[in-house]
């Protein structure tokens, strides 16, 4: 056999780099097609996009698309929003005030129960009066159109200082905080078809100050409605309403049809 002539077969091996060469101009040519793709998407709802996926990962349960907030709970089987949630709300709440020029008479916070949306009595009654200004009526209009798509229960409380009264509409400031409550509840539910279910009433007269009523300024502080937006643990403890209760008691009942009787 003869022996092989020097550099035979090498000219295959030198071409080997070819092989490498187009897969990495493959590589580049995706990187700048996804680049050129990239620069073409609307940055806003990119980001937005972006935020929401984030949101999702983290188990808050918020969405944002088109720069809107779409408060829906993903992370609570409930629906109910979180404490972590319901924070969103009170920033467009504080941003309602201010556009309302009523951030000196309306604020939001969180406390164990949620959010609380406070309102002093002048924006929403006359002194000793149950009844809506035109002003509260604007309020709870706005109020409506934020509190309305979230699932969480909504408590309005009225609150009264300790300056007795005594009218034949109200013979205590029980029936006074009473009725303010009710009133409010009446108006979204009658004006803006609150569901009723998901809203209740509550009166606490004196009892609940936030201000010392030795003075006037403290007075004045404790005359106010609190709108409870109670959170998705504040929620547990509400009654359930007619669906809930039948829902459970279906549930209960298959429970207990699945339990095994022990022997004798």
């Amino acid at each position: 056999m003869g022996r092989k002539k020097k550099g035979e077969g090498e000219h295959e091996n030198l071409e080997r780099w070819l092989l490498t060469y187009a897969d990495l101009i493959t590589l580049l040519l995706a990187f700048f097609i996804v680049m050129y793709s990239m620069s073409k998407v609307d940055a806003k709802k990119f980001g937005a996009m972006t935020q929401a996926l984030q949101s999702i990962l983290h188990g808050k349960g918020i969405a944002v698309l088109d720069g809107q907030a779409n408060l829906a709970s993903t992370s609570n089987p409930g629906g109910a929003l979180r404490v972590g949630d319901l924070r969103l709300l009170q920033t467009k709440i504080v941003k309602m005030a201010k556009a309302m020029g009523l951030q000196d008479k309306i604020n939001a916070a969180m406390d164990n129960r949620g959010l609380v949306i406070r309102i002093s009595e002048s924006a929403f009654f006359d002194p000793g009066s149950a009844d809506l200004k035109l002003e509260a009526q604007k309020v709870l209009d706005v109020i409506d159109t934020l509190l309305k798509e979230i699932p969480n229960h909504v408590r309005i409380e009225g609150h009264t200082d300790n300056i007795p009264i005594k009218t034949d509409k109200f013979p205590s400031n029980w029936e006074l905080s009473v009725n303010r409550a009710t009133v409010c509840v009446r108006y979204l539910i009658e004006q803006h078809r609150y569901p009723p279910e998901k809203i209740s009433a509550l009166g606490y007269g004196e009892y609940r100050p936030i201000a010392d009523n030795g003075n006037v300024v403290g007075r004045a502080k404790n005359r106010r409605v609190d709108i409870v937006v109670l959170s998705a643990e504040g929620n547990r403890d509400e009654p359930k309403s007619p669906d809930e209760n039948i829902s459970l008691n279906r549930e209960e009942n298959s429970a207990d049809s699945l339990k095994v009787a022990p022997p004798d």
